[in-house]
């Protein structure tokens, strides 16, 4: 009896012995979910996301990794409602990582979890809207990467393309957080460099085209900031801002390829990789987003839309970084 009990015991331990290798070779190869939340659609907040994603891949990559990452995607399409439905579903998927796309998309995600780690990009200010305490420090669940762009260079670079004494034209959402931080940053340089702007907003795609009309003739070039709505209508702005032979400065690149002049300023798909290996971090060295430094882009390009800028009478070699 005694000898049949100790074998049970040393069978016991020893499938108790290749259960934790099972469990140890599971996490290092085992599977991770990550629920994405992203506002709207267009180029710039899609080149996040894809960027956010390939970041996350090199880092598993490059530390030999084959952990499969599955994506639960979500896009709201500009939606309040659909922001809260979304993002309740995304907690209650019990997803390992939330990753929230622009401001409207992160604050959906904070309200409704302050324990599932969230990443958020494409945000610009964290600490303004409520997702963290501090940027060197969040002390929340949720960390990121700020897209907020040097509205000042911009504006410099805007002047350098425009003609005349008319003002500079800023046309931005007045309901986007991030537009009215970069409208005040406008302002305050304006007035530092002595430049008179004329601002105004437009709430919805339908105001974008009679908005940007009443501009026309008013001003001698056109700023947008890194603004959803205008991400979003590019494609309007570009062809009526052609028509009047009037430059166009934005605040992504994205959003110069779809219709501006040029931009000094952040890749957004560069950005989304900052923010992947932020994933990785919290990810697999299971660091806390409370004690994650909020990052910004460490890139920023001249980028010149030659079709565009030829168009309005131009020459894209006369064009140099502000």
């Amino acid at each position: 009896m005694k000898k049949l009990l100790a074998s049970s015991l040393a069978l016991l331990s020893l499938g108790l012995i290749l259960a934790g290798c099972s469990s140890k070779s599971s996490a290092k190869s085992g599977s991770l979910n990550v629920g994405i939340l992203q506002v709207v659609q267009h180029g710039s907040l899609d080149e996040a996301r894809q960027g956010f994603k390939a970041g996350l891949k090199a880092e598993l990559r490059a530390h030999g990794k084959s952990t499969k990452v599955t994506y639960h995607y979500l896009n709201a399409q500009g939606d309040q409602a659909n922001l809260n439905t979304m993002s309740q579903q995304l907690v209650q998927q019990k997803n390992d990582l939330l990753v929230g796309v622009a401001t409207p998309a992160a604050q959906a995600l904070a309200k409704k979890t302050t324990s599932t780690p969230t990443l958020v990009t494409a945000v610009t200010d964290l600490k303004a809207a409520g997702l963290v305490k501090a940027n060197a420090k969040p002390q929340t669940n949720v960390s990121g990467t700020s897209d907020l762009t040097p509205v000042g260079l911009q504006l410099k670079l805007l002047k350098s393309l425009t003609k005349g004494n008319k003002p500079l034209g800023i046309m931005y959402n007045s309901s986007e957080e991030n537009s009215v931080l970069q409208v005040k940053l406008a302002k305050a340089y304006a007035k530092k460099h002595h430049l008179n702007l004329k601002i105004v907003s437009a709430t919805s795609t339908n105001d974008v085209a009679s908005v940007l009309a009443g501009l026309t003739g008013k001003v001698s070039g056109l700023y947008l900031p890194t603004d959803n709505l205008m991400a979003s209508a590019m494609k309007t702005i570009g062809a009526k801002a052609k028509a009047a032979n009037l430059p166009v400065v934005t605040g992504s690149i994205e959003m110069a390829e779809d219709g501006g002049t040029a931009t000094y300023g952040i890749n957004y798909y560069d950005l989304g990789k900052q923010t992947g290996k932020m994933a990785y971090n919290v990810l697999e060295k299971h660091q806390k987003p409370q004690t994650m430094a909020v990052q910004t882009s460490k890139k920023l390009h001249l980028y010149i839309n030659q079709a565009n800028t030829k168009a309005i009478g131009l020459k894209p070699s006369q064009i140099t970084k502000p």
